[in-house]
């Protein structure tokens, strides 16, 4: 299968088993997590960022910020005649692929907005950042035999936009019960 187009990467990201990082912290390079055959949301960013960037795409990646006590996510963008979508690894059934329909970033971000909630509903997603370009990073970051916590510390430092004023965000329904248990599905078990 060749791999020259979103919806192809996203394939191709799909067949990737999720990484649980059991063996610590880790943010490995394109080359590494095409080789582990594993990925989590950070690292299949990257790699799908990359993988665009083959085919004329600039390599953006964009950092979804939550709550304390929820995770974080990236996801890689991407643009089509003028509107945007998003590439994503999540083990959830939620806060995946997003087709290149938005007009901007923003109204993106919001369509991830509903889908991002704790078990006990409390929705969590607060902030958004800019893109981050990866060609900014030193040549060769795609083949590094190690981690890429440089990119992870750009992610936050970069500016970031609130989702809504702190008194909207006061008044936020919880996620319906229905939505709460759709929301424990997951793809892959983490092993014991």
């Amino acid at each position: 299968m060749k791999i020259t187009t979103p919806a192809k990467v996203q394939d191709y990201l799909n067949t990737l088993e999720f990484n649980f990082e059991e063996k610590g912290d880790m943010l490995k390079s394109p080359i590494l997590t095409m080789r582990t055959k594993k990925a989590h949301c950070t690292e299949a960013a990257i790699l799908g960022a990359y993988i665009l960037s083959c085919h004329g795409h600039k390599p953006l990646i964009l950092h979804l910020k939550t709550i304390k006590g929820d995770f974080d996510h990236v996801v890689a963008l991407f643009k089509e005649e003028g509107l945007w979508g998003a590439l994503s690894k999540t083990n959830h059934a939620v806060l995946r692929y997003r087709e290149p329909i938005y007009k901007n970033i923003r109204e993106l971000v919001m369509s991830y907005f509903h889908e991002y909630f704790l078990d006990n509903g409390v929705k969590t997603l607060r902030q958004y950042s800019v893109p981050l370009d990866l060609s900014v990073f030193e040549k060769g970051w795609e083949t590094v035999e190690g981690d890429l916590w440089g990119v992870d510390q750009e992610l936050d430092k970069i500016k970031h936009y609130n989702i809504a004023p702190k008194k909207a965000l006061k008044k936020l329904r919880k996620a319906d019960k229905i939505e709460i248990e759709a929301g424990k599905i997951v793809e892959y078990k983490k092993r014991k």
